[in-house]
């Protein structure tokens, strides 16, 4: 679309996002004839996204439809022979565990009401695994029904029986939770006592149990516990193979609490014959059993907390295990895992130069190959599964929301929905276009830009410009869609996205240059970049802005406390002072491994800190933090702001009640937007 008449539509704005849909887990059914998949959607009246599972035909003849409706739904699983569909979900308890043992009870009702925050007991529904039988239709039945929930499930190979991962406390343990959740004492002993998004640990033990779908009953593998630092977060992930073995991730060292690897393990579903796939120096995630079992790849990096080297696919077999896409030197993308396609052949999303794109591996150590080639450049994989029948993807582009496909043979894309079409035809999303430019060290570095609507590059006058940094480091931008830049390019902004050295996607030296450093290469990067663009004549010199979440606040702050071009910047929930932050986050394990203990180092830690040369702080800044970042904890964003307004320094400080390293509800994430537009504008910007 021309820009002329892209700048005659709606302008975006952040309460919009109630027409957003976004696409979370793709799972394709065995025969390849269906794709299930998780819709977020954002609920007006509750205040609360809301998570739904779809299932479309990948023939086309019909639109997706919605199988779960009134309550939150997550990460669909496929039984093997496609007749099932089982899905995690907090609704209330199915009708037939509270009046009867009628089988047909659940299958004869609505679906349950949402979690109500005044229910009966004062907690909310914790979520259980719940089952659709496809052939005989119906209401989802819940398998299973645990007093902490469940976090993740497989079906077994024939589809009759189901391994979950439940946290198992004791009657002594439930006792302490209760007193906890009435605002007791929290008591802990272990090493790692937080976890972003988890709260306060404790010392409550997470189990497999194999149950049956038909009869509910099931039975704890006393063998296959949780444990190690990573396991609040990662969970065990188990997956059940054709082989009926299940593999699962643990550490039962004796330094399980303060190293972060993450072993694979294997063991039969009555509980014996419990082996150790790997060998205690990899952190591993995402185990998939190929179709006949003989094989078991997952992700792994090595050594486990040096992040920046990339994530590469492993393969193991009766002779061991080994890398199979070391050949590429690009990272699996984030979140993702390996999907067999048939014996030897595996797909898997990496990052490449700045885009998710799909790779081949082989599983006898052939070189890996990137496929896919009807893939646009400024298309990115959102979402991706693969099963011997097909392969299915979420895919996005700047100007168009991600929406789900049925990839035909890797040679094309045909489209099954149209969740954001409305959007589409509606308002301007941007355009955007790739850049490189040479940073203060003589080094190319590469970016994305989105366009604000109507401007043309050879052609238009400079606009205000919005420098965005991503998080991590160990992350990359993509010409993707997102929500926040295309509000930002809607209210007349060029946005520079930067992959700055440490961004993963082009290769691990550059990732790695980071490693052991923080604020100077990262920020020379990003203000070389809006240089970039100032001089192209995009950018307008005297109003330039700077915002970056996470690892994009640190790294504003550090852009703050040097000599940088910008009229205004918002360090969002990031760290500031890494001395007085050791012990307060869930990365004491990352920052040990990178810099040393603090105390031993004293001299390093002021030296990536952002709070020691805050003195030289003269731009106005917005710094924001959630409530109960464990991440990045809100002290940090406290400390940055006093001493910045202490200063006289224009200084504004937003802390989220209730949020975690994210600011999710819908409410909160437009006053976020609002906020941002706000204090630019007030400091030079525009708001069209």
């Amino acid at each position: 679309m021309a820009p002329a008449a892209r700048a005659r539509m709606g302008r975006l704005e952040p309460d919009d996002i109630y027409e957003y849909t976004g696409v979370l887990d793709v799972a394709l059914s065995p025969d390849g004839d269906r794709i299930a998949f998780v819709a977020t959607e954002f609920d007006p009246e509750k205040d609360r996204r809301r998570n739904s599972v779809f299932v479309v035909p990948t023939d086309g003849s019909r639109d997706p439809y919605r199988l779960t409706r009134a309550s939150e739904a997550n990460d669909p699983v496929w039984g093997p022979n496609g007749e099932r569909l089982g899905f995690l979900a907090a609704r209330e308890t199915d009708v037939a565990l509270t009046v009867g043992p009628d089988e047909d009870e659940a299958n004869d009702g609505g679906e349950g009401e949402p979690a109500d925050d005044d229910a009966e007991n004062g907690d909310e529904p914790k979520p259980q695994v719940w089952v659709f039988d496809l052939v005989r239709g119906g209401d989802a039945r819940q398998v299973t029904d645990r007093e902490e929930g469940v976090r993740a499930f497989d079906f077994g190979p024939h589809g009759e029986r189901i391994v979950f991962d439940a946290r198992d406390p004791t009657d002594e343990q439930s006792e302490k939770l209760a007193e906890r959740r009435d605002d007791g004492p929290i008591e802990i002993e272990r090493l790692n006592h937080k976890a972003n998004g988890v709260g306060w640990l404790d010392d409550v033990t997470s189990y497999l149990f194999v149950a049956d779908v038909a009869s509910r009953e099931s039975h704890r593998l006393d063998d296959a516990s949780g444990s190690g630092s990573m396991e609040a977060l990662s969970g065990l992930q188990p997956a059940w193979g054709p082989n009926d073995r299940i593999a699962f991730l643990a550490n039962y060292e004796d330094d399980a609490e303060d190293a972060a690897a993450y072993d694979v393990y294997t063991i039969d579903p009555d509980g014996e014959e419990r082996n150790r796939v790997t060998d205690g120096d990899h952190f591993c995630t995402a185990p998939a059993w190929s179709p006949d079992g003989d094989r078991l790849a997952f992700v792994a990096r090595d050594p486990p907390m040096n992040w920046y080297r990339p994530a590469e696919v492993y393969v193991a077999d009766s002779d061991g295990f080994r890398s199979v896409s070391a050949s590429v030197d690009r990272t699996v993308a984030l979140q993702a895992g390996p999907s067999w396609r048939d014996e030897e052949t595996l797909l898997v999303p990496i990052g490449d130069e700045g885009r998710t794109r799909l790779l081949r591996c082989h599983a006898d150590g052939t070189p890996a190959e990137r496929v896919f080639d009807a893939q646009e450049d400024g298309q990115n994989v959102d979402g991706f599964d693969a099963t011997a029948g097909g392969a299915a993807a979420a895919l996005s582009t700047s100007d168009q929301p991600a929406n789900v496909y049925a990839l035909d043979g890797l040679d094309d894309a045909q489209r099954l929905s149209a969740l954001n079409d409305g959007l589409v035809d509606d308002y301007d999303l941007p355009a955007h276009e790739r850049i490189s430019f040479e940073n203060g060290d003589g080094e190319e570095i590469p970016g994305v830009v989105f366009l604000p609507p109507g401007f043309d590059p050879e052609e238009s006058a400079p606009r205000p410009t919005v420098a965005r940094i991503h998080g991590g480091p160990m992350s990359y931008d993509t010409p993707g869609f997102d929500f926040t830049n295309a509000v930002l390019a809607n209210a007349g902004y060029v946005v520079c996205c930067v992959n700055y050295r440490g961004s993963t996607s082009y290769g691990g030296d550059f990732s790695e240059r980071l490693r052991g450093s923080r604020g100077e290469l990262e920020s020379d990067d990003v203000v070389s970049g809006v240089e970039a663009l100032v001089d192209r004549g995009w950018a307008d010199p005297d109003r330039l802005f700077c915002t970056g979440f996470s690892y994009g606040g640190i790294t504003s702050a550090h852009i703050a406390v040097r000599e940088n071009p910008f009229a205004a910047i918002a360090p969002e929930h990031g760290i500031y002072d890494f001395y007085s932050n050791f012990g307060t986050d869930d990365n004491h394990l990352w920052h040990e491994d990178e810099f040393g203990l603090p105390w031993e180092n004293l001299d390093t830690y002021r030296d990536i800190s952002s709070i020691t040369r805050v003195d030289e702080v003269d731009t106005p800044m917005l710094i924001t933090a959630g409530e109960e970042d464990w991440r990045c904890p809100p002290t940090q964003a406290e400390q940055l702001y006093l001493s910045v307004k202490k200063q006289g320094v224009p200084a504004k400080l937003v802390v989220y009640q209730n949020e975690h390293h994210n600011v999710g509800d819908p409410e909160r994430a437009i006053h976020r937007l609002e906020t941002l537009l706000d204090w630019f504008k007030q400091h030079g910007g525009e708001r069209q």
